[in-house]
């Protein structure tokens, strides 16, 4: 029992601890492992690590956790054992990990590495990660286009455990340029001696290396291949793009638009300290409030009329609201139809002019409610006008901003989901209350 090891973690309960015995933590799936450091504390998370790269079971934990969780584990190791742990992984996870620390530490850790290692490291770093080439792992089969099937089934038995996964086989030249794809089955009902060449498919879908996650989603949902490979302008294969990092990448973009929708950092998790949270919240609060002031405003500015018209301030929040929920309807299906390539650049006009006439529409539906509503609560029929008028046109501005706004961010390179809710509400708000009020003051003499 000496070389037992135990490690205490809090898994939510306080006043709970629980120990987990190393060694039947070893028999455990990496991604369940990945899921305890991330509940333990810092400190026993870091304890953790170390015991299992005594183990040579750090490097696949950590592949099972975000970049940034992992990275902020690993830089608490020496340089020596994050040097270890990251020459172990493979290399397109290493290169996402390696992307989250400061560029001196990724630059100290590079000098350490062993030279082939640093080199492929150092190539994938040129991409974006958010790019095919940012994606793309360097492990790839690629098979002579003179080999036959028994060739070629013997140079994959003797490589294939040094594959992170192999779906298919890339028939190359001698220059390194895609020729051809074969996959597995191709090779195993194929006859031994049959070339190679004559069984490949040269109908081969493939990636550039700067197309953006997206795009090559979009590839991958079309054609439902489970790796597609990457290559430069000449046709020179570079390293294979798989599913499953297709998968991590969409759920980190859904993630962050789900984030910037809602105007939340995207640093901030469940177990994010409150003290951080504050920090990080704080400003998007602030910049809320200032819109808040600014659709505020307009009340301000026809407070005699609301003193002398009480009603017509039971009807502000009602305007506003509507408003806002159409508004956020279309804004959230325009970012989803830019984020899956839906709306090629030059189509905008298409969606503004269908939001306008959905706005009419339903605008006019949802305007006769509440006028009807104002004319039966107080028999005047101008209050319903004022009513009606005002909902109508708040819903047809809610309905083109909407689409304005997801349109206008892409046209000058930011992303659509970016604090739209904000610039939306505080359209729908100042514009609501400006008709609702401007339309009362009009007809001020006869409410």
């Amino acid at each position: 029992m000496g070389s037992m090891k135990y490690i205490p973690w809090n898994m939510g309960e306080p006043k709970t601890k629980e120990k987990v015995n190393i060694q039947e933590l070893l028999k455990r799936h990496p991604a369940e492992v990945a899921d305890i450091l991330r509940v333990l504390r810092e400190d026993e998370a870091v304890e953790l690590l170390r015991l299992l790269y005594k183990r040579r079971a750090a490097a696949a934990s950590l592949e099972q956790m975000d970049p940034d969780e992992a990275a902020e584990l690993l830089a608490e190791l020496n340089r020596d054992e994050a040097v270890q742990i990251l020459s172990r992984m493979e290399p397109d996870d290493a290169v996402d990990l390696l992307e989250e620390l400061p560029p001196e530490m990724v630059e100290d850790i590079l000098r350490r590495l062993e030279a082939e290692k640093a080199k492929t490291f150092r190539e994938l770093l040129r991409y974006p990660p958010d790019t095919a080439g940012g994606l793309m792992s360097p492990e790839y089969v690629a098979l002579p286009a003179d080999l036959s099937v028994q060739e070629a089934i013997e140079s994959l038995r003797r490589i294939a455990q040094e594959m992170e996964t192999v779906y298919y086989a890339y028939v190359v030249d001698g220059e390194g340029k895609l020729l051809g794809v074969l996959s597995l089955r191709d090779l195993v009902f194929a006859r031994p001696e049959t070339p190679i060449r004559e069984i490949m498919r040269t109908d081969v879908v493939t990636l550039r290396p700067e197309m953006s996650a997206e795009e090559v989603a979009r590839v991958f949902d079309k054609y439902g291949y489970l790796a597609l490979p990457v290559v430069d302008e000449a046709g020179k294969i570079l390293g294979i793009v798989t599913l499953d990092d297709v998968l991590d990448a969409v759920r980190m973009e859904d993630t962050e638009d789900m984030y910037k929708m809602a105007n939340v950092p995207r640093e901030e998790r469940v177990d994010t300290p409150w003290y951080e949270s504050v920090k990080l919240r704080l400003p998007w609060l602030y910049f809320n409030l200032l819109t808040a002031f600014v659709a505020a405003s307009v009340p301000a500015a026809f407070e005699s009329l609301i003193a002398k018209i009480a009603t017509l301030a039971v009807f502000m929040p009602i305007i506003a609201g509507q408003g806002g929920n159409a508004g956020m309807q279309t804004v959230t299906i325009v970012t989803r139809g830019i984020a899956l390539g839906e709306v090629p650049k030059g189509t905008g006009w298409k969606i503004l002019l269908k939001e306008f006439w959905l706005g009419v529409l339903n605008g006019l539906a949802v305007a006769v409610v509440v006028g009807g509503v104002a004319f039966v609560w107080k028999h005047n029929p101008y209050l319903g006008l004022v009513v009606f008028l005002a909902m109508m046109g708040n819903m047809v501005i809610a309905g083109v901003t909407g689409a304005v706004i997801p349109l206008g961010l892409r046209a000058v390179g930011l992303d659509p989901a970016l604090a739209s809710s904000i610039f939306l509400t505080t359209f729908t708000d100042t514009l609501g209350f400006f008709l609702l009020l401007g339309l009362g003051y009009i007809f001020r003499d006869l409410l």
